[in-house]
């Protein structure tokens, strides 16, 4: 039911799961390692990036990715030589990254409230193609073909055209959750995209600023449980869209992954069991597998012991995630 663990997972807390199209898998932790796998959980290469923990990862294509880091770095890596090229520096951590690869260029977000593009083939350490500010620090930054979407300290959500990366596409706005948002995702073509907080709570959002448009944004409560009586609340952790069908899973720190029909607002799925928090997620780009991180993320503070960092490798069934069709109406 979890999936089928991989050989060598990461040995501290695991930031991200991504898969390239051709079916490989980066993971990236606190321990300095960006890993391969491919899709049975073999282990193809372990790269150490110096020092410093790397808090995101993204892929260019089988053989390129990219890593943020705690000490503000940004770095290519080329998974065959096992490389590592500097690319440039933010002035704090950089906890996101995204490849646009309409434009040809690396998107990073830090806690330095910065958004960078890069031109990986420029010199290393050669300045970023286009710095803009946020109004806080960075959480999180989903990219779709048309739109990236920062999410900030102070629940400020930014959004930006890929056909002007350096202006708003609409003024800025504020999450409906009232809560600190830990994450953002964005389906390509749909009309709204998911915000996690540590509320245990997922706010579907509209692109469209209209205000007729947004009245059809909603919110609902997951990841939470009741335990001898009372109502123990999870944060959501990672969200993640379904390349196919538009639906989303959602991780929360209660080890549960929810699979949701956001159009239809049901839950179409449900895997529980895992050994800890649900830190990061990820579905291959053919939609028949699903890569979930088992990582401890402190949501209850310190603990000693506990479960190991595990990555687990399902098969997807489209009755997991293509939504049903509409019953309709008596």
């Amino acid at each position: 039911m979890l999936g089928t663990p991989v050989q060598h997972p990461p040995r501290d807390g695991i930031t991200r799961l991504r898969w390239s199209k051709g079916g490989r898998l980066l993971a990236t932790s606190w321990d300095a390692t960006a890993r391969i796998y491919d899709a049975s959980g073999c282990c193809q290469a372990t790269l150490r990036v110096g020092e410093a923990p790397i808090l995101d990862g993204c892929l260019q294509d089988d053989a390129t990715a990219f890593v943020g880091q705690l000490d503000g770095s940004v770095s290519r890596l080329d998974l065959i030589t096992q490389q590592r090229i500097p690319i440039g520096q933010h002035a704090d951590a950089v906890k996101c990254t995204e490849w646009l690869e309409s434009k040809g260029l690396l998107a990073t977000a830090g806690w330095d409230s910065t958004l960078r593009y890069w031109d990986p083939r420029a010199p290393p350490l050669s300045p970023a193609v286009l710095q803009v500010q946020l109004p806080g620090k960075a959480y999180s930054l989903s990219a779709t073909n048309s739109h990236i979407i920062a999410a900030t300290s102070g629940r400020h959500v930014h959004i930006y055209s890929l056909d002007r990366l350096d202006v708003l596409s609409q003024p800025p706005r504020e999450s409906s959750l009232k809560y600190q948002t830990r994450c953002v995702a964005a389906f390509s073509g749909a009309p709204s995209f998911a915000l996690g907080s540590v509320e245990g709570r997922v706010a579907m959002e509209v692109l469209d600023p209209a205000p007729s448009a947004q009245d059809a944004k909603y919110a609902f409560k997951c990841h939470r449980r009741n335990e001898a009586g009372t109502d123990v609340v999870f944060p959501v952790n990672c969200i993640t869209y379904h390349p196919l069908f538009g639906t989303f899973a959602t991780g929360g720190g209660d080890g549960v992954v929810n699979i949701w029909d956001g159009s239809n607002k049901k839950r179409l799925f449900q895997i529980t069991g895992y050994p800890t928090s649900i830190a990061s997620m990820a579905f291959s780009h053919s939609g028949d597998t699903l890569a979930v991180a088992s990582s401890y993320m402190y949501e209850f503070g310190e603990r000693q012991g506990g479960p190991p960092d595990e990555i687990y490798i399902r098969p997807v069934t489209e009755a997991e995630v293509k939504p049903k069709p509409r019953k309709a109406a008596a």
